[in-house]
């Protein structure tokens, strides 16, 4: 009989225990799935108030109805019935990345693949006769265009280092896709100097209601990186896994808002650029090259207009070289030694470009206007000289040229532009005109924000 209590209460025990277990395994897993759902959405506004991702990218096909041969600039007779080319191209292809840390810290990032893939390419150089040469624009597998550490301290006043956009010129401040008509980025623009600019250096910023400034400390651009064709537009290219910085320069912008709708923005670069390169050499007083800077001034205007059916942008551009003859008598005498990534041409003492574009928005005059659909109808025109030749040189005819475009803009979505052009390169009587045709789509936007 006593064996039988004590049997029948340890099961009772037993079962009690059982019960409670249960009880308890379900209250701490209640507990955990509360939990974790407060955290889940707790994680999820802090993600959304502090990390943004986003990029912007091209497709793009065209047809070039004229030789790119390297001659067709030095006997241009021979190629007057050149049939021509086609290139399917993916100009930029971005990632970008940001987070807030709060208390007025936060980063940014910009990861860019150009043309599909590295930053390295076999090209044929015109300056070289036309042989094929390895090009290597930047140290690395990737385009790093932007990474930076900011410090705001108010909306008046922010401190920013790092790898950094120059915001000299139009392009360089607004170089997304959806901020600019044609296909490709503006000519004249990114022909004469670097686009999109981007060095490691510190900037500070601010803003008020109608205004905009920023300064930046940078190194210098590098003139043995200068030639014909482009002006200065290599000299932020660096052909080592480091940016040579023996020389710094500064730049600066301002932009006023103070209408409905209009942008006025001036901006402006100063830097010595001789002699700032992986070695520097110590001239004697006797040497031609004794004294020399290379100073370089950019002095820029740019501006752009919106209403509900009309865009307009432009700008202008003028550059001066300091000590330009001894810097093309010294760029011609470089090393031609295999893998030398130096052109060995005559740099301009000065370069300018002007445009101008405007659109209407074809949808805006229509009830098709829903959702953010845009359908522009735009005409574009450049002109421009990346070769202003120094005092005993010969000038470049060929440097100089207009570019007369049009077409449309289509946006399903603000986010999605699908662009198509066709224009013409004018250049001087004695050489061929340069029609194209383009197509492709564009993007520019955040997925987290």
């Amino acid at each position: 009989m006593l064996e039988f209590a004590t049997n029948f209460a340890t099961d009772k025990i037993f079962e009690v225990m059982k019960i409670t277990k249960s009880i308890l395994t379900l209250c701490v897993v209640s507990l955990l799935t509360s939990a974790t759902q407060v955290l889940a959405q707790d994680d999820t506004t802090t993600a959304k108030s502090r990390l943004t991702v986003g990029g912007y990218g091209e497709a793009a096909f065209s047809r070039h109805f004229y030789s790119d041969n390297v001659f067709r600039y030095s006997h241009a007779d021979r190629y007057t019935q050149a049939p021509g080319y086609s290139r399917l191209d993916l100009p930029h292809a971005v990632i970008m990345l940001g987070y807030d840390f709060g208390r007025g810290w936060s980063i940014g990032t910009e990861i860019e693949f150009e043309h599909g893939g590295v930053e390295a390419a076999v090209e044929k150089e015109t300056e070289e006769t036309g042989e094929f040469e390895q090009e290597v624009e930047r140290g690395g597998e990737v385009a790093l265009e932007q990474f930076w550490v900011q410090k705001s301290f108010s909306k008046t006043l922010n401190i920013r280092a790092g790898h950094i956009v120059v915001p000299v010129g139009m392009t360089n401040e607004n170089h997304l896709p959806t901020q600019f008509f044609g296909l490709y980025r503006p000519e004249g623009e990114n022909t004469i100097i670097p686009c999109t600019w981007h060095e490691t250096g510190v900037s500070i910023w601010g803003k008020t209601a109608h205004w905009r400034y920023e300064v930046q400390l940078l190194p210098a651009l590098n003139s043995n990186l200068f030639n014909d064709a482009g002006w200065v537009h290599n000299g932020s290219a660096s052909p080592y896994e480091f940016r040579p910085a023996n020389s710094l320069a500064g730049a600066a912008r301002i932009d006023w808002t103070g209408i409905q709708g209009l942008r006025l923005s001036v901006s402006g670069y100063i830097g010595n650029t001789f002699n700032n390169d992986i070695t520097t050499t110590v001239y004697p007083e006797t040497s031609r090259y004794y004294g020399a800077t290379g100073t370089l001034m950019i002095g820029s205007f740019d501006f752009a207009y919106k209403n509900k059916w009309l865009l307009l942008r432009g700008n202008a551009d003028y550059g001066h070289l300091g000590d330009a003859s001894l810097i093309s008598t010294r760029n011609k005498n470089q090393t031609t030694m295999t893998g030398n990534p130096y052109p060995h041409t005559a740099v301009g003492e000065n370069a300018w470009d002007v445009s101008i574009e405007g659109g209407i928005d074809l949808f805006s005059l229509t009830k098709w206007r829903t959702g953010g659909k845009r359908l522009y109808l735009f005409g574009r025109y450049d002109h421009y000289d990346s070769f202003v030749p120094a005092d005993g040189w010969a000038d470049v005819e060929w440097a100089e040229r207009e570019v007369v475009s049009a077409g449309i803009n289509y946006y399903p979505l603000p986010e999605i532009a699908i662009k198509a052009e066709g224009g013409v390169r004018l250049l001087a009587s004695q050489y061929n005109d340069e029609p194209y045709f383009a197509i492709g789509v564009t993007w520019a936007g955040f997925f987290k924000k």
